[in-house]
Parts: structure tokens; C-alpha cells; sequence
């Protein structure tokens, strides 16, 4: 019965109906840095992402989302990395260990509020049953989260070792499922449904830069510039700036873990573009790493702007992605409507956003 559940539930977005665009879909250019083939964090070679979706009933409405920086065993090929804490309201482990050793040994785990130590737990039993780590005593987990109990029962802590192994076990380089699935199944951003979102920018050095979001935060939505929020009268929920947000950053650049603390501070610059004001109630953190293997001459201080700027520009679409492809929810007895494309993109227009959908 378990595993009949995850085939279904891997489905995801596919039970709240239709499909939705993306911001390259709508023609809509944000900053000046050119995508990726995917504008995903999965242009990033080797990082792959997998999600496990969980909707049952009436109030069952959340998930797992796995990113892994390499498809093999992390903990005995660990990547550089750090954590930038913007606001402190949430609950991220294994995030000291990697700021005090600059290594992250497992892969990334999001979901929801009091499913972290959970979740963790699974990471660990996961970790430890990879060949090659018989002998291993100590595994840092490393496991974000945002808070998605407005449309699931949260105090049921549902998200389990089936669910973080199926997440990581589906996890797969291409193109990224977004929206209401995974860790994002529950959320709500700015008033509308919330999620998964995703997108990268390639550089002259021929660095790419790929972010993911999981985004559950609020504000005043603006989208490049045009105050989208306040013209549609968001509804409800997030727009009063609470909430919580988890920005992922992955480069294939030689950076080191300074740097890319550095990097990661960048994303809530991206962040505050979308409307964010990191208010008392968010939680918004960074994770960052590097798939570069060394020995590789590292990124000078001084060559570091045009990845601060992949990092703004990514984080910033990533968000617009996360509302886009997100449908409406229903769930604990509560309707979380999406964002209406028609208007946005009515908004867009009138605030002079250029708008050019791609060629079919």
C-alpha cells in the first residue's frame, strides 16, 4: 500500500490539473545574465533533483524535494560549501558543521517544519547504507525547511524514510518539476500558492550558476520592477511578510566556502527584488556549493561580481518560477488560489516589462 502511494503521489502537480508557464514561457527577461539551456540549477552538471509529493485526503498537503551537488556518494566525495543565514526564524540542521568545515556530505533536504528531524533521521539511515560507508560514525544532515501548516495538517509530521529515500533514489539531472510539488506542495508566497522554482545564468568564464527555491514567504510581490501585489490585491497569507524561504545555490565554478558564504548572502538581495522584506516571522536561508573537484585554481575575490550577480538574478526568477508553475491548492479547509497569469501578465505590460515568448 506504501509503495502504491508514492507511485501516485510521485505524480505530484499532475492532481491539481493544469500545466502553467514559466517565465521564459511568457517571454519575460529578468536581468541581463543569459540562462541556461534549462534555466535550471540542474544546468550546473551533475546536480540532480527529485521530489516526493504528498497529498491524501483532505488535509494532507506536503513533501520531500532532494537536491544531490553529484550522483555518487557524498560522504566520501564532499563539496565545498556554506550556509548565509538572512533571518534566523527556522529550523536548518547540519548547518553549523557546514560553516565550520566548509563541506557538505549529504544531500540537500527540504520540507516541511516539523518534519525536519525526520527527514534528518532518513538522510542519516540513507548515508549510512551507501557502500563504502560501513565504517562511517558521524553523518551531518543537512535539511531545510519553510512552514506550510495554513494548507497542511503539519502537526502530523507525514513526510517519512520512505519519502526522503524516494526522493533521493528519483533524483535526476534534466528538466525541473516545479510549483505545488515536493517541499513546495503546501507553501504560500505572497498571498498566492507557492513552491518549487528554479532557473541558472551562464557566464563569459563559461560558469554556470543554478538556483532552486522553496519559496513560502511574503511581501509586496513585485516582478522586475512592476508592483504585481498591490495591483492584483493579494488575498491572503504570506503577503504580510511572514513565512519562510530556502534558497539552494549550485555553480560549477572553483569557489571556495568564503566565497560562497558570500554568494549566498547575495540570493536576499535577489530576494528583496521580489518583494521581500525579510520581516521578524521569515526564515530565509542560503545553501551554496560547488561541484568543482580539485585541484582547480580558484575564483580570485577580485573575479567574484558576475557570480554575485548570476546568484541575484537566478534567485530572483527562481521565486517568479516558483509562482507560476504553482496551481491552486485546497487543503486543512483552505484555498490557496494561483497567481493569475492573465492579470500579471496585463500588469507586466502596462508597467512597459517587455514580453517575448519564445518561438514554438
Amino acid at each position: 500500500m506504501r509503495t502504491l502511494l508514492l507511485t501516485v503521489l510521485l505524480a505530484g502537480v499532475a492532481l491539481f490539473g493544469q500545466s502553467r508557464p514559466r517565465t521564459t514561457d511568457l517571454g519575460l527577461r529578468t536581468g541581463r545574465l543569459a540562462p541556461g539551456p534549462l534555466n535550471a540549477i540542474t544546468d550546473v552538471a551533475g546536480v540532480r533533483v527529485g521530489h516526493a509529493t504528498l497529498i491524501r485526503g483532505a488535509d494532507l498537503r506536503t513533501g520531500v524535494t532532494a537536491i544531490l551537488p553529484h550522483p555518487r556518494n557524498l560522504f566520501r566525495e564532499k563539496v565545498t560549501g556554506a550556509v548565509f543565514i538572512g533571518n534566523a526564524f527556522g529550523k536548518l540542521a547540519g548547518s553549523t558543521q557546514v560553516n565550520e568545515l566548509g563541506e557538505i556530505e549529504t544531500p540537500i533536504l527540504l520540507t516541511s517544519t516539523l518534519n525536519v528531524p525526520r527527514v534528518a533521521d532518513a538522510v542519516i539511515d540513507y548515508m549510512l547504507a551507501l557502500p563504502g560507508n560501513e565504517d562511517v560514525r558521524s553523518i551531518n544532515p543537512l535539511v531545510g525547511e519553510t512552514n506550510d501548516g495554513f494548507l497542511n495538517d503539519i502537526r502530523g509530521r507525514h513526510a517519512g524514510r520512505d519519502d526522503v529515500f524516494a526522493a533521493i533514489r528519483g533524483a535526476k539531472e534534466g528538466p525541473v518539476e516545479e510549483g505545488a510539488v515536493g517541499a513546495g506542495t503546501g507553501t504560500v508566497a505572497f498571498g498566492f500558492k507557492g513552491g518549487i522554482g528554479t532557473a541558472s545564468r551562464r557566464l563569459e568564464s563559461g560558469h554556470t550558476v543554478g538556483v532552486l527555491v522553496q519559496s513560502n514567504y511574503g511581501g509586496d510581490l513585485t516582478i522586475a520592477g512592476a508592483p504585481v501585489g498591490r495591483e492584483l490585491a493579494t488575498p491572503r497569507g504570506r503577503n504580510n511578510g511572514d513565512g519562510s524561504v530556502i534558497v539552494v545555490i549550485a555553480t560549477d565554478a572553483p569557489v571556495d566556502h568564503r566565497n560562497l558564504h558570500r554568494m549566498a548572502a547575495r540570493s536576499m538581495v535577489g530576494l528583496g527584488r521580489t518583494g521581500s522584506f525579510a520581516s521578524n516571522g521569515s526564515g530565509d536561508y542560503a545553501i551554496a556549493f560547488s561541484t568543482a573537484r580539485a585541484p582547480a585554481a580558484l575564483v580570485a575575490n577580485d573575479n567574484m561580481s558576475p557570480l554575485f550577480l548570476a546568484v541575484i538574478e537566478a534567485t530572483e526568477e527562481a521565486v517568479y518560477n516558483s509562482l507560476l508553475r504553482a496551481v491552486t491548492v485546497t487543503g486543512s479547509g483552505k484555498t490557496v488560489e494561483a497567481l493569475p497569469i492573465d492579470r500579471t501578465v496585463d500588469i507586466l505590460r502596462r508597467h512597459g516589462i517587455a514580453l517575448t515568448p519564445r518561438p514554438e
